[in-house]
């Protein structure tokens, strides 16, 4: 079962991007536009890491952490506008566990995420399935019947990608953001390459193909 992450922030542009973001990551996502509606949402569905604005209307982001505590561990990643040394203090003495100050970039905030559950979470190595495909996290490899292959680090990150969104028709830009964390330009084919990899490697023997282009947009994973 992925983690669940509550996010309370007061700004719908954010909350909405942060709320995106972080399903398209698998994650479960619950978000609160004010302390006492994020406070509630804690009560009701207890998460695994709460993203807390220090800023909020009604009882702000410290206190919202304060009270945290008082019934829980959770771990608690701050996100404020405010870059003064006393303001990541006052975060941190009331409980936080880490301190993001906007604007971030989103895979920042996701490696603070990960390394947050990490430390409350043991990974447990789990077995994706598509069709006769698996892929491994344990031991990172891949597996289409009988056969067992090996993956290099970026052809693993595209598969389990591809495998985490079934029949999800994924932009390229999705995939450079998700696997590459930048953006190579459009005239860069690495996409290309790493899915010709793929398909070597998962269609070798006679398999049938998996991984399909979608034409002017990105690849899905599918049975033909």
């Amino acid at each position: 079962m992925s983690a669940r992450i509550l996010i309370i922030e007061d700004e719908d542009r954010i909350r909405q991007f942060l709320q995106r973001g972080l399903s398209f990551e698998g994650y479960r996502v619950d978000a609160a536009a004010d302390g006492n509606a994020g406070l509630e949402l804690a009560r009701e569905n207890p998460p695994d890491l709460v993203l807390l604005d220090i800023m909020l209307p009604g009882i702000d982001g410290i206190e919202v952490c304060r009270r945290l505590r008082q019934v829980s561990e959770v771990p608690v990643l701050m996100l404020t506008a405010k870059e003064a040394i006393e303001d990541r203090v006052a975060g941190l003495d009331a409980g936080a566990d880490d301190y993001l100050v906007k604007p971030f970039a989103f895979d920042e905030l996701l490696a603070r995420v990960r390394a947050l559950l990490r430390r409350v979470q043991p990974a447990q190595p789990q077995v994706f399935r598509f069709a006769d495909l698996e892929l491994d996290t344990g031991t990172r490899q891949g597996r289409r019947g009988e056969r067992t292959f090996d993956l290099t680090a970026k052809e693993y990150e595209l598969l389990e990608l591809f495998m985490r969104h079934p029949r999800q028709v994924l932009t390229r830009e999705q995939i450079f953001d998700t696997v590459w964390n930048y953006d190579f330009g459009g005239e860069s084919n690495i996409i290309e390459v790493y899915v010709r990899y793929l398909r070597q490697k998962t269609e070798a023997e006679g398999g049938s193909r998996l991984i399909h282009t979608v034409r002017g947009i990105g690849y899905v994973l599918r049975e033909e």
